[in-house]
């Protein structure tokens, strides 16, 4: 990202596909996955620049989602089944997911297929930390489960573990075609740019 504007389109609509996703607006039609974790990955490799200030606002804006929904439902935010002392576990979990953006934009030098490895093996490692902090907070902090043990936690994290990749890779996948895409306009438009001020 070059430009102000330019993120300030990327965090639009990483902002409205988080609403859309995290709050189901699309589950009474299809059922697609809460975008959240892609959210916070796309928006550490395009928002790096704005990270002091992006990552707190999504965050905000994460929960703000989560209690319109359970209020939304005539349930008390504090007492809903998914609101434990684990849920604030969430905030290291997304930074995950950004830190991983994050290292990936680093090293990034344009579309390629050393590019889509690094791709691909932040994403798996960043989404399994993120799980380990998500799905280990609801796991060991709340009152879901009765009678924890490390190998219910193990079985539990083996069992979300790849829905949850899926979800957030399906999304991840859209924002690198985009990015490959755009790169290739970019480079084709600047030969014609020139050729039309040949012609001139």
């Amino acid at each position: 990202m070059n430009t102000n504007l330019q993120r300030a389109i990327v965090l639009s609509l990483l902002v409205l596909l988080m609403a859309a996703t995290r709050s189901h607006v699309f589950s009474h039609f299809t059922p697609v996955p809460d975008a959240s974790w892609a959210v916070f990955f796309i928006g550490g490799f395009y928002l790096r620049g704005w990270s002091r200030w992006a990552f707190p606002l999504l965050m905000v804006l994460a929960v703000g989602i989560d209690w319109a929904v359970i209020t939304g439902q005539g349930q008390g935010f504090w007492s809903h089944y998914c609101v434990s002392p684990g849920y604030w576990l969430l905030v290291p979990a997304h930074l995950a997911m950004w830190m991983g953006g994050l290292w990936l934009r680093r090293n990034y030098a344009g579309a390629s297929v050393p590019a889509l490895g690094r791709l691909a093996a932040s994403l798996v490692a960043t989404v399994a930390l993120c799980h380990l902090f998500a799905q280990g907070g609801f796991y060991w902090l709340s009152n879901a489960v009765a009678e924890p043990t490390f190998a219910g936690w193990a079985k539990n994290y083996g069992d979300w573990f790849g829905p949850y990749l899926q979800g957030a890779a399906m999304f991840v996948a859209v924002a690198a075609i985009a990015q490959a895409v755009g790169e290739q306009v970019a480079r084709n438009a600047g030969p014609l740019a020139h050729d039309r001020k040949t012609l001139r």
